[in-house]
């Protein structure tokens, strides 16, 4: 039965990043087939598909009444994005933090990061209210956000033939199947199925890794906080690792920094305040509370570094962040409450 669950587990993990990977295609080519701005996709639709699978696990915890796993996968996956994932892209490769993130992304993220503390100490949980609160901020910040863009494209829009040679050649499909769904995108009617599919994977995906970490953690006689932060909240967190990662790699770090800080925020304001909507999330003053301060230290910690001469995290940075994730990982298992 133990290794059903953990099979079941890893299911639910894939159908969740497949499942957002197919709904954002699907969502994205429909926007597109309705003149709806590039840009604006990008900022909205593209960004809710990243928090996808943390919305689908959170809102699943919290209809289910796993408060636990519900808010340790909204401030592990903040702590695994920050620590972890910029951690090691940091030692890998030097990441600039953009003009934007200073400005408006790291102010609002450590807005959301305090919110959460205060909001949770108050009343020990996070009610359909805070909820509210969470996701006006959200819409706010994400009208900001449109705002802006638009504004900078207005300044360096690029030039039209450009785009034409650009929507001329598109990326080559590397096989046959590749070749396929390259074509069947652009059928407005797949892209609806594309869609609804995505959209149930990720829902599907949710019940199931929630369902097994419940097992999980009651047959380890593990708390399910544990299992929020370790293994759903790295699980949730492995397509923003993989793609980071590979980023730093090849040298492509000009968006990382911002893509994880923005990833963080839609976690806070949408995910917690979505889910909180459905149930009200429980708040330890034992536990969760410490996680939440960890979490708003991890944003702290970037901040600072961010705010370096040269606005870059360094090889340093990387190392400390890593170091920070592995004493606090120590700190989970070795005084689990």
């Amino acid at each position: 039965m133990l290794f059903l669950q953990i099979f079941l587990l890893v299911l639910g993990f894939a159908l969740l990043v497949k499942g957002a990977d197919w709904f954002v295609d699907g969502s994205a080519g429909i926007a597109q087939k309705c003149k709806i701005p590039t840009l604006i996709i990008g900022l909205t639709i593209v960004a809710f598909g990243t928090s996808a699978p943390e919305l689908a696990v959170s809102v699943t915890g919290a209809i289910k009444q796993s408060t636990d796993i519900a808010i340790g996968n909204v401030v592990g996956s903040n702590i695994v994005n920050i620590l972890l994932i910029l951690g090691i892209s940091a030692i890998l490769h030097d990441l600039p933090v953009q003009r934007n993130s200073l400005i408006l992304d790291l102010p609002v993220l450590l807005l959301a990061s305090g919110l959460i503390i205060m909001l949770g100490c108050f009343g020990n949980a996070l009610e359909w209210w805070d909820g509210i609160l969470f996701l006006i901020l959200i819409a706010a910040y994400m009208t900001v956000l449109v705002v802006n863009a638009r504004r900078e494209s207005k300044k360096s829009a690029p030039l039209p033939e450009i785009e034409e040679d650009v929507r001329k050649e598109p990326e080559k499909p590397k096989n046959k199947l590749s070749a396929w769904f390259s074509h069947m995108q652009k059928k407005t009617w797949f892209l609806i199925v594309l869609t609804i599919v995505g959209l149930g994977m990720v829902v599907g995906g949710g019940m199931l890794l929630v369902d097994a970490a419940r097992y999980i953690a009651e047959y380890f006689g593990v708390s399910e906080r544990i299992i929020g932060l370790t293994v759903v909240a790295i699980g949730t967190s492995l397509p923003e690792l993989v793609t980071s990662v590979v980023a730093a790699v090849k040298g492509e770090t000009d968006i990382a920094v911002g893509n994880i800080i923005g990833s963080n925020i839609f976690n806070i304001l949408l995910v917690a305040g979505a889910a909180s909507l459905f149930h009200p999330l429980s708040f330890s003053i034992e536990g969760n509370l410490v996680d939440a301060i960890v979490a708003f230290g991890a944003a702290a910690l970037l901040t600072v570094f961010a705010l370096f001469k040269g606005h870059k995290l360094s090889k340093a940075a990387g190392i400390t962040m890593v170091v920070c994730f592995l004493a606090y990982y120590i700190y989970l298992f070795v005084m689990p409450v």
